[in-house]
């Protein structure tokens, strides 16, 4: 389409460049064939005078639109002044020979790029005049005959000029709104483009950070659980052991003996746990889904709880936050059942809609009251604020609902940020 348009351009150039040349020359070659043979030499000296006066004026137009090839296209004084010159050459001559009407219509071709606009339509009208004139039987018109034709060949002809430059004014204009149109669309293509380009760095710091943030988070977790679950146990076996030495009893000393070797035993399981939470190992071979249907089933076997995991939707390759994220969502509230709910089943239901990830999890426990969640100390454990932190750190959601002696629900939303993003 652009290759078109330029050829068109290129014609139009060449009609307004060349043009008055040609039309001044049919002027002349029409003008000496009918000249009459009675013609008056100072007539005919006039009129070649004039026809080199004319040939004289394109020469120096063409010469000031090749050396200005921008402002020789535009309305200015210079094309003012030779659009009003040319025009008073060709009325003279076509005064002497009407055939010179032909010079006179190249007014019709130019006046929009000559003229400024306020004169346009009278340069149209002027050109009109001459045209009508010649048309009529030539300048003046001679009797009551010639001037009833001249009037509405004037009419025809400045009515019709007036409405072709109307239609060309408004194309024009519907021109420029169109390149603005297309020069806005670019821009907003552009800003668009710088838009995703800061979001996608956006997303690319977001996920830095939240890497930076899960380092902190799984420090603080695994003092908690230090604290929670090994510092407790070497504590008990610590008591255990006190007794063992201060009393004389055997089958006592056998009894806290016992125990302490459980405690022990519990103690190093929970240790091998922390370690292995540590880093999510169950997403180096697995996807989500597979993780989580591990997790889950290993849960239930260590728990003696009965544990389901469901899958709804096509499931997808998450970006790696994202799919560590909600499996530690998932392996700190089993933690929390086991510890505090005293529940008979648990469901995990993850859910894959359209652009975000939806983990559920839901127990039948015993269940507590929302209101009455104490602050938890810096010694404490992950908990609920923990898990919610974890999902607030890519864009998400936690909700908790939960009634006692009616079981608890989390639901975890995330967007869905696939692996290659």
């Amino acid at each position: 389409m652009t290759t078109v348009d330029g050829q068109i351009d290129r014609r139009w150039e060449q009609l307004h460049t060349w043009g008055p040349y040609g039309l001044l020359g049919v002027g002349v070659v029409l003008g000496v064939a009918s000249a009459d043979a009675g013609t008056a030499p100072a007539t005919w000296y006039t009129a070649w005078s004039l026809v080199g006066a004319a040939l004289a004026l394109q020469l120096w137009w063409h010469g000031t639109r090749v050396r200005r090839p921008g402002r020789g296209r535009t309305p200015s004084r210079a094309g003012t002044a030779y659009y009003a010159v040319r025009w008073a050459l060709a009325f003279v001559l076509t005064w002497l020979n009407p055939f010179f009407a032909f010079y006179a219509a190249a007014g019709y071709m130019d006046a929009d790029e000559t003229l400024p606009p306020r004169w346009q339509r009278f340069g149209l009208f002027a050109s009109a005049v001459t045209v009508a004139g010649a048309q009529a039987g030539g300048l003046p018109p001679a009797g009551v005959v010639q001037w009833l034709l001249f009037i509405p060949l004037l009419v025809a002809n400045s009515g019709l000029q007036l409405v072709v430059a109307h239609l060309d004014e408004q194309e024009r204009r519907r021109s420029r709104e169109r390149t603005e149109t297309i020069a806005e669309l670019e821009r907003t293509n552009v800003a668009l483009q710088q838009a995703l380009d800061e979001n996608a760095a956006l997303h690319a710091q977001l996920l830095v950070q939240a890497r930076e943030a899960g380092v902190a988070d799984e420090r603080r977790r695994l003092a908690a659980e230090i604290h929670d679950t090994l510092a407790q146990g070497l504590a008990g076996i610590i008591a255990q052991l006190q007794v063992v030495l201060n009393t004389p009893d055997p089958e006592t000393a056998g009894d806290h003996t016992a125990r302490a070797l459980a405690l022990a035993r519990h103690s190093l399981g929970e240790a091998r746990r922390s370690v292995h939470n540590l880093a999510p190992v169950a997403l180096e071979h697995d996807g989500l889904p597979e993780a989580l249907r591990k997790t889950v089933g290993e849960w239930g076997e260590r728990t003696g709880v009965r544990a389901e995991f469901t899958l709804t939707g096509t499931a997808e390759q998450l970006h790696g936050e994202v799919a560590a994220t909600l499996l530690r969502i998932v392996q700190e509230a089993l933690s929390n059942v086991a510890r505090h709910a005293r529940a008979a089943r648990v469901g995990v239901t993850l859910s894959y809609l359209g652009d975000e990830v939806i983990l559920d999890i839901r127990d039948d426990g015993t269940g507590f009251d929302l209101l009455a969640v104490p602050v938890r100390s810096r010694a404490g454990g992950f908990g609920l604020d923990g898990m919610r932190a974890r999902a607030e750190r890519i864009a998400g959601t936690l909700t908790v609902e939960s009634e006692p002696g009616l079981g608890t629900a989390l639901s975890a939303r995330v967007p869905l940020v696939r692996h290659d993003s």
